[in-house]
């Protein structure tokens, strides 16, 4: 981030699922599953989704001591997008 932070825009993580999906649609093959970095905990670790988390907001609960991880409004808005 402009800040220093390692994260990942929420944007990017659902576009990459989506490409996933799209790729095993197009080869007639059934994906197995998807694994997310996320927490229950209203961290601010990945930029974007509906909550608008900034590079600016990453200080303010930054906890991961390896991978930013989708906060628990993420991570609802990522498996509801995901099923449409």
């Amino acid at each position: 981030s402009s800040t220093g932070y390692k994260t990942r825009p929420f944007d990017s993580v659902l576009r990459e699922v989506r490409e996933f999906f799209g790729v095993h649609q197009a080869e007639g093959t059934v994906p197995g599953g998807v694994h997310f970095e996320m927490t229950g905990q209203d961290v601010t670790e990945c930029t974007g989704g509906v909550r608008a988390v900034s590079d600016e907001d990453l200080s303010d609960r930054y906890h991961t001591a390896c991978d930013p991880r989708l906060n628990a409004s993420q991570s609802l808005e990522l498996a509801f997008l995901v099923a449409e």
